[in-house]
């Protein structure tokens, strides 16, 4: 069953803090970095969290419980989670299309409380690495225009403006269309632990 079309390819970018759930961690100053991340493949055994994830981050078009166990292991999706001290701190989703040069980053969040320490840059390299590894040369996505804090990550990984898709959201608003040329090594983010684990 496919995704549903409204959802593109990453209106899904819960990266900065949304402005009604800094829930005063912002006014803490810049979190510490997380040193030590592994990413690995989603499993069964991380919906609850991963539900969890989606419910603090997205106000509408949640992925379901039913949609996310069966993107886990899809052949044609890749839905990779970030761990740090035992806990699941975020996942990306990444689509692709047999015989298309082109994979779409559909879903991208960090847990609230983990945001601004470095986790969603390692995510996305993780997700550049996964399309290029499906054999995809370019990678796309859409973002919310005010969306500044996940705009500005994108950027820093090399993701260039394509174009709009107006009244792409459910409350109206524009998407920005991003895509960045997959090169032959993924981004590495300087002086952390990444540890690859893809099986485990």
């Amino acid at each position: 069953m496919p995704l549903p079309a409204r959802l593109g390819n990453a209106r899904r970018d819960a990266l900065s803090f949304p402005r009604n759930r800094r829930r005063g961690i912002a006014n803490q100053g810049p979190l510490p970095s997380m040193p030590d991340i592994r990413i690995r493949d989603g499993r069964p055994a991380d919906l609850a969290a991963l539900c969890e994830i989606e419910t603090r981050s997205f106000a509408a078009d949640r992925l379901s419980r039913r949609s996310l166990r069966r993107l886990i292991g899809c052949p044609s999706a890749c839905l990779r989670v970030a761990v740090a001290e035992g806990e699941i701190v975020g996942y990306h989703l990444v689509l692709t299309r047999s015989g298309s040069s082109v994979a779409r980053l559909y879903s991208i969040a960090v847990a609230a409380a983990d945001r601004g320490r470095g986790v969603g840059d390692r995510l996305l390299a993780d997700a550049e690495r996964r399309a290029r590894r499906s054999g995809a040369s370019l990678l796309r996505l859409e973002v919310r225009p005010d969306n500044s804090g996940a705009i500005r990550l994108y950027v820093q990984h090399g993701y260039a403006p394509i174009g709009t898709h107006p009244n792409y959201y459910a409350d109206g608003a524009d998407a920005l269309r991003y895509q960045k040329t997959l090169g032959q090594t993924a981004r590495r983010a300087a002086g952390h632990s990444i540890r690859d684990g893809a099986n485990g």
